[in-house]
């Protein structure tokens, strides 16, 4: 009873086979088949490898919702360089809600020498040629993000040579926290004076000869520092042709949620716009010499996820590359070989035209003659 109920199990399983076996000796063979195969097998092997490159990369994934969070302060990163003596410029924030000034004691002033050493010229060089790619392909700024981690370093390098020249400008350098509202941050000349009304900068003591709002920018953002990320005004810098020049930079802070493979972060991206005119009041030119950067934050928040094709994605899709080559040639193969029986059997019926056989009353025969055996003889 096992037996026979094994071999109708056998038998049952034989019958639901999709793939019926063809005996090797009703296959087969030819040169047209073997040279579609290696075709085939090519093909296969160029798309998996392609395939499989496409598997082990990844791609940012961008999502926008509106920023509920309006409680918690902003994180303000500066490293700025002016061309003029510490004790002659000043560094503040005006925090446009509250109309008051916000402090800045976290802010270190560092009398420095304005101009770069040549590894430093040489990294400012290629900070600004990597702002002008991003500026042309913005799809770069995937790959940084993909490539910052915290251990990653793009602030200036220190000085390699041993200058003794005196330093003859000062680097303002630190952070800062500020509310979530429009604000203004700006160095101008004399220290800032708070007071009930507003504020205001110790500017009398300052020749106007000595001022020069040529500057450097070697870092500015906003949020957490992510020493990997390149932001829109990092290697900037700015000659002054007069003494009383204001340069404007008009910031939108867009808050950002970053999570890749090698950091989770909530920091800020933004746009920039640019602009710096001379103080003339004569010529209707009002305003004050100095560095003043608008900024003003979003209502939106982006979140920039890192994804990756999963496993089973991949399975599909060469499951899909090896059947739909393989289904291709086969259909492709066929319908040559039904063309070239086509063409081969006309030439076959042109060359096998019956002659002409003359019979004794006149008439012709386009028959052929048969062969018998007396015939051979």
């Amino acid at each position: 009873m096992r037996r026979l109920n094994r071999k109708k199990t056998l038998n049952l399983m034989k019958e639901l086979d999709a793939f019926p076996k063809v005996p090797e000796s009703y296959v087969e063979t030819s040169a047209s088949g073997g040279t579609v195969s290696l075709i085939a097998f090519t093909t296969i092997a160029f798309l998996t490898i392609m395939e499989f490159t496409v598997y082990r990369d990844t791609w940012m994934k961008y999502e926008y919702e509106v920023d509920k969070d309006f409680t918690s302060k902003l994180r303000i990163n500066i490293d700025i360089t002016v061309a003029m003596r510490c004790q002659y410029v000043g560094a503040d924030v005006l925090d446009l809600a509250e109309t008051m000034v916000s402090s800045a004691d976290g802010l270190i002033y560092e009398p420095v020498i304005f101009d770069l050493s040549p590894q430093q010229k040489e990294w400012q060089r290629m900070l600004q040629l990597i702002q002008s790619r991003l500026q042309e392909e913005h799809s770069l700024q995937d790959v940084i993000f993909k490539s910052a981690f915290k251990s990653a370093s793009t602030a200036l390098p220190p000085r390699e040579d041993n200058s003794l020249q005196s330093p003859d400008a000062c680097r303002i350098h630190g952070h800062l926290y500020v509310n979530k509202v429009a604000g203004n941050f700006h160095i101008t000349v004399g220290k800032a004076i708070p007071h009930p009304r507003g504020h205001a900068h110790l500017a009398a003591l300052v020749s106007h000869e000595s001022y020069n709002f040529s500057h450097r920018i070697d870092h500015l953002s906003f949020g957490e520092l992510i020493p990997g990320i390149i932001n829109p005004l990092d290697g900037t810098e700015k000659i002054a042709s007069d003494h009383n020049q204001m340069f404007q930079y008009f910031i939108t802070v867009v808050p950002t949620k970053l999570h890749t493979y090698k950091i989770s972060a909530e920091t800020h991206q933004f746009s920039v716009t640019e602009r710096e005119r001379i103080i003339n009041h004569a010529a209707g030119s009002h305003g004050v010499s100095g560095i003043f950067m608008k900024y003003d934050i979003s209502s939106l928040m982006v979140t920039v996820t890192e994804e990756h094709m999963p496993l089973w994605q991949f399975l599909v899709r060469l499951c899909g590359i090896i059947g739909g080559i393989f289904s291709t040639t086969g259909i492709l193969h066929g319908f040559g070989r039904f063309v070239a029986e086509v063409i081969f059997c006309r030439f076959r019926l042109n060359s096998y035209r019956s002659t002409s056989v003359p019979l004794p009353d006149g008439h012709a025969s386009n028959h052929l003659p048969l062969i018998t055996d007396n015939s051979t003889h």
